[in-house]
């Protein structure tokens, strides 16, 4: 083995150390140095591992935390058109509760040879999760990109919603509608565009209403990304004296209207309520949801771009592309009530 290395090593013109992180699918290799080794190997009749083998140039894959939130499948359409047209095979691979996870996705992934991969909402967006997965994946030398959430440790291109705009233009909404109390539902803090989300949310009430972050904190709500979770954090917003909510997701607006109606109150006479994305249909439901549109089309058609200029050679730099969202008003946002309704307390079951 040692001489193995040594040969490899002479011919690429790298140190054996360089030699062993390629064939281990270490981290910590350039994209140029890992080709010449490869190349070394090609040429001493040495066989590659199976992990470093040509890749399918026609394969990639998508992984997505679920499909029951229709944002997801959304994204993956417009990956999957984009794909498509380039001349490449979106592979789907979808976590589920109990199922498979994100690493053993990927690992699936890689082992089918895939060209590249392209996460939604992964743990790269979850704060606490060990980042060296992703190095560890581009040690193997499988590019890949990475949609909502953004982390200085991961070396790959990002592409998000501007979150804190986006909550900005929700309450900047409301308040004209004469909103003070606006609360603000959404999932755990642990999360990078909940993160942003507060940041903005914070931001705006102090530049809107003149409330200050002390006053304005009461009104932050975590729970969720459900509908279950909208219409808890939604009813403990209520309880409090909120006369608006906006939710991190339609699926939590969708929980935050239950939770109104639950208490005698109704949308939006009685209070107001903004979701995030635009989900398909969202626009057909009693009432119509005001929401934040995420530029899907724009992210999902980025994303692609980004991932086959890697794929192609041509690594896009480690950089966050933000795309600006848009407020899309409909019918379950209103002008505050005269005389607030005070709220009818739940019955135990």
């Amino acid at each position: 083995m040692t001489a193995r290395l040594a040969d490899i090593a002479a011919q690429a013109g790298v140190s054996e150390a360089t030699v062993s992180r390629v064939l281990n699918g270490k981290p910590g290799v350039s994209a140029t140095t890992r080709q010449s080794v490869l190349a070394a190997l090609d040429v001493l009749g040495y066989e590659r591992p199976v992990r470093l083998r040509q890749r399918s140039a026609g394969l990639v894959g998508l992984i997505t935390p679920e499909l029951e939130n229709p944002i997801f499948p959304a994204f993956a359409q417009v990956i999957g058109q984009a794909l498509t047209r380039q001349g490449y095979t979106p592979v789907l691979a979808t976590q589920t509760p109990g199922g498979s996870t994100e690493d053993e996705l990927t690992e699936m992934l890689v082992d089918r040879g895939v060209a590249g991969i392209i996460f939604v909402s992964g743990l790269h967006a979850d704060t606490s999760a060990d980042m060296q997965r992703y190095e560890q994946l581009r040690g193997q030398g499988v590019p890949f990109v990475l949609i909502n959430g953004f982390s200085d440790k991961v070396q790959a291109p990002f592409v998000s919603p501007d979150d804190r705009a986006a909550v900005d233009l929700a309450v900047t909404h409301l308040s004209a509608l004469g909103h003070r109390k606006i609360g603000l539902a959404l999932g755990p803090k642990r999360f990078v565009p909940v993160q942003r989300k507060i940041e903005g949310f914070v931001r705006a009430m102090q530049e809107r209403l003149d409330i200050g972050p002390a006053e304005a904190e009461p009104y932050i709500q975590h729970s969720l990304y459900t509908l279950e979770g909208g219409q808890a954090a939604a009813g403990a917003l209520i309880e409090r004296g909120a006369t608006a909510v906006v939710c991190a997701s339609d699926m939590m607006a969708l929980g935050a209207i239950r939770a109104a109606r639950q208490r005698g109150l109704e949308v939006p006479r009685d209070i107001s309520v903004v979701g995030f994305d635009d989900s398909p249909l969202i626009a057909f439901t009693d009432p119509p949801l005001t929401t934040i549109r995420q530029p899907v089309t724009a992210m999902g058609q980025a994303a692609v771009r980004a991932l086959l200029e890697e794929v192609g050679g041509t690594p896009a730099p480690h950089s966050e592309f933000v795309f600006h969202p848009e407020l899309v008003v409909r019918g379950s946002t209103a002008s505050v009530p005269k005389t607030a309704r005070i709220p009818r307390p739940l019955r135990a079951t």
